[in-house]
């Protein structure tokens, strides 16, 4: 049976395991990768906000206006831009995918007339509904996500 003892770190030890091989639960990086090369630390403050300026788009189908959608994610993107660079980022995101979104849903309701709508809305309501969260998921783990289809307005 293999002998465990405890480092000064608190660590388990298994006395058999070969040298150089990493314990299970460590989270000491692989060999070669440095810790700059992952990207920039992000705060928990600024990946919390960039995240609510990807879920205030919600509001668009909570609140029954049109652009409820777009203005949501616009105030929260404005009151949180200066303090977080990661926020300002992914505050444009957010608010250039919902005024893509409204145009994608006013063109699916003018095609109504035409029969097309009646399935194109549903479809551009579940996309902005499943890419929204996807953001949001991202954005809280401190990832650029940039959204697919999406007309960049603000630069």
């Amino acid at each position: 049976m293999a002998e465990i003892s405890e480092t000064p770190a608190g660590q388990n030890v298994n006395a058999e395991q070969p040298a150089g091989t990493k314990q299970p639960g460590s989270t000491e990086q692989p060999k070669g990768v440095q810790e700059g090369q992952t990207g920039e630390e992000v705060s928990k403050d600024a990946r919390m906000w960039a995240m609510f300026c990807h879920l205030a788009g919600l509001a668009g189908f909570i609140v029954p206006v049109i652009i409820s959608g777009i203005i949501a994610p616009l105030i929260v993107w404005q009151i949180k831009k200066d303090d977080y660079p990661f926020v300002d980022e992914q505050g444009k995101e957010a608010v250039n995918f919902q005024i893509s979104m409204l145009i994608y849903a006013l063109i699916a309701g003018a095609l109504i007339c035409v029969g097309i709508g009646i399935f194109l809305l549903p479809v551009v309501g579940v996309f902005d509904l499943v890419f929204l969260l996807i953001a949001a998921v991202k954005a809280n783990n401190g990832e650029h996500y940039r959204y697919p289809l999406t007309i960049r307005f603000i630069k």
